[in-house]
């Protein structure tokens, strides 16, 4: 198998070229991440979040096998051994916590990306391959971390998983054979965590697998770019390293500098109290929330409180709920506009920022406030709207939005707009 940069890889040391000769993984390593691979030479601050992406899952991988080792999937024994962690082992305080927070840092850094992606058209053709593979990274990643968020067995873990597993019950006939199978008998116990257990092991990584395709599919047509043009000349391009790898860097001390922060001074503030209490079965939490980042997820799922004909509210929001992600994975062919960039699109920025951002952000308050008014209102006028976002508005959008001019390329573009601001320096 070739790749399109893998002729510009010359290796020079002796054991290089005869590694190279026999499995070409040095020319294939240089060509992802290493001077040969091209990329746009205006990419914003907010293509940093793709490496921040692979950074938090090393993250979680290195520490979840450093707490494995110290872990038992034993409901009498799994919140006394996470303590045992946090009190008895060496740094295993600062291990657990990075782990914790770790799942935060990954969520935020992966909707940050997402957002990014819906704003410039990353999701259009011919990136539509790109967008899906990352939407297979997220369902994975919320199947992680909802099987990690069982394991330390306190009362929100116990409570969290009998509430999720118990929405597969509101599927007609086979829902509650599905939530046996899931629970490895009628209610969380030694089996189900053993599972969960097994699964939260495995499942980074198959991320770890999906990313490589994510990053392979990327090298086929290129980055996408802040104009959403593609690449028309060698002027537009610049190679990755040193320029983006020296950019990333800088954007990766950032994000950990404030990660530090995070794990040393606010190590609970993303936590929630409960979980600190044993798992007891006999004793409903005032208020079971999910973690933050499924937050906008449990809005949905809660705003629906009435029967529709002859649908159940319970089964019509565990179905809206999952029709809120699966819709997105036929985004690139509801939104049918030729242009990319929101930065172009003028109709378009205005809904995004005005109406799906807010949204999302309400859903995301509502998710965490208790289930009732105006909570469950406001939920459900934010879920109404972000379905008519991705199924009503723009598709209409498309059809009837004037597009602004397109510059001829992104260096022109570049060379235009520091040409203007040298003319307006030289005025003054």
């Amino acid at each position: 198998m070739s790749f399109p940069w893998s002729k510009r890889y010359e290796p020079k040391h002796p054991v290089m070229q005869w590694l190279d000769k026999r499995l070409p993984l040095p020319r294939f390593v240089y060509g992802v991440t290493g001077g040969g691979y091209p990329v746009p030479r205006n990419l914003s601050y907010f293509w940093n979040f793709g490496v921040l992406n692979g950074a938090a899952l090393v993250i979680q991988i290195v520490t979840g096998i450093v707490l494995a080792m110290h872990y038992a999937a034993n409901t009498g024994l799994a919140f006394d051994r996470v303590e045992h962690i946090m009190r008895d082992i060496n740094w295993g305080w600062l291990i657990r916590y990075a782990h914790m927070n770790g799942a935060s840092l990954f969520f935020a850094s992966v909707y940050i990306h997402m957002f990014r992606g819906l704003y410039f058209g990353s999701y259009k053709p011919p990136r539509e391959l790109v967008w899906l593979l990352g939407l297979v990274i997220l369902l994975l990643l919320m199947a992680t971390a909802f099987m990690g968020y069982v394991l330390p067995w306190g009362q929100m873990s116990y409570w969290g998983a009998k509430v999720i597993t118990g929405l597969f019950s509101a599927i007609p006939i086979i829902g509650e054979p599905i939530q046996q199978w899931l629970l490895g008998g009628y209610s969380p116990d030694n089996p189900s965590l053993n599972r969960f257990f097994a699964l939260h092991y495995l499942l980074p990584f198959v991320i770890a697998g999906v990313i490589g395709l994510h990053i392979w599919a990327i090298h086929i047509p290129g980055s996408n770019n802040p104009l959403g043009i593609d690449v028309k000349e060698s002027a537009d391009t610049v190679p990755f390293h040193p320029y983006y790898t020296a950019k990333d860097g800088f954007s990766l001390g950032v994000a950990m500098l404030l990660f530090s922060v995070m794990l040393f001074f606010f190590p609970n503030a993303l936590g929630h109290p409960d979980n600190y209490v044993p798992a007891n079965p006999l004793s409903t939490p005032a208020h079971i929330v999910p973690e933050w980042y499924f937050w906008p997820f449990y809005a949905i799922l809660r705003a629906f409180t009435v029967d529709i004909l002859f649908i159940p509210a319970k089964l019509l929001g565990v179905m809206a709920m999952f029709a809120s992600i699966f819709l997105l994975f036929f985004l690139p062919w509801l939104d049918t506009s030729p242009v990319r960039s929101g930065h172009f699109r003028p109709l378009f920025r205005k809904f995004f920022w005005f109406g799906l951002v807010p949204s999302v952000l309400l859903l995301g308050y509502c998710g965490s406030a208790p289930a009732e008014e105006p909570y469950v209102m406001l939920s459900q006028i934010a879920a109404g709207y972000y379905f008519a976002h991705f199924l009503i508005i723009l598709p209409i959008i498309a059809r009837v939005e004037k597009p602004l001019p397109l510059p001829d390329s992104i260096t022109a573009a570049v060379l235009t707009d520091g040409e203007s601001q040298l003319e307006l320096k030289n005025n003054d």
